[in-house]
């Protein structure tokens, strides 16, 4: 049985297949699991990055640029606690005897010893002291709050230099915090916070006003009393 003679434009169809085949199989390789890659002298690769072969790579966020004036939230948190313990004991003996046997007298411009009517004359005395105190300390103080500074300054190292301002008043309670320091650009959170443990030259100044305060502040007669009189 005869076949079919192959047309003109068969023969160009199969030549054409073979052809991309045959530039296919030129760089052709199996599958591998391996990240390394054979170069290839005709085309340059790039090289390997966390970012061209991972599936949960992340790329960072690019540290935020601060200007002079722009604000940061500023994140305090200081917990301190203080114990301390004294235990003193102090004791002092002391005598003291002094007799005056001779006296002098004025006769003209002459001086003449003067005897003592009443014998002679003695001071004598004696310190017995004793001094024992115990003392316990112990102090707990939180403070926790959030505020926005500004950026006043930036130093030649390129440091930060922030500061604060906060006035709350309700009725007759007035609530006034202030806050500086300086911050270095690299412990900048990304959401352009920073954390009052990572401020230098830290100072926090809280000021109260009204009839809370006035119920646990000291009166000039305490102060008095603590100034001048407790040091006796």
């Amino acid at each position: 049985m005869n076949r079919p003679a192959l047309t003109h434009r068969s023969r160009s169809l199969i030549s054409l297949t073979v052809l991309v085949v045959v530039i296919g199989l030129g760089d052709a390789a199996a599958q591998d699991a391996s990240l390394l890659r054979q170069p290839i002298a005709s085309s340059a690769r790039p090289p390997l990055q966390p970012e061209n072969v991972s599936l949960i790579y992340a790329l960072p966020e690019p540290p935020k640029t601060v200007q002079l004036h722009d604000t940061l939230t500023v994140v305090v948190n200081i917990n301190t606690r203080v114990l301390s313990e004294g235990d003193v004991e102090n004791r002092k003996t002391a005598s003291f005897n002094s007799v005056l046997t001779d006296w002098l007298h004025f006769d003209g411009f002459s001086l003449k010893p003067d005897r003592q009517a009443n014998g002679d004359q003695r001071v004598a005395a004696q310190l017995d002291s004793q001094f024992r105190a115990e003392a316990d300390l112990e102090s707990r103080d939180t403070l926790t709050f959030t505020i926005a500074a500004q950026v006043v300054d930036i130093r030649p190292n390129g440091n930060l230099v922030i500061e604060a301002h906060r006035k709350i008043r309700i009725n007759e309670e007035v609530w006034e915090l202030t806050l500086g320091g300086v911050v270095s650009r690299k412990d900048i959170d990304p959401n352009n916070s920073v954390t009052s443990d990572k401020i230098a030259e830290l100072r926090i100044d809280k000021k109260e006003v009204g009839q809370v305060r006035d119920a646990y502040r000291r009166g000039w007669f305490q102060k008095f009393y603590n100034t001048y009189l407790m040091p006796f």
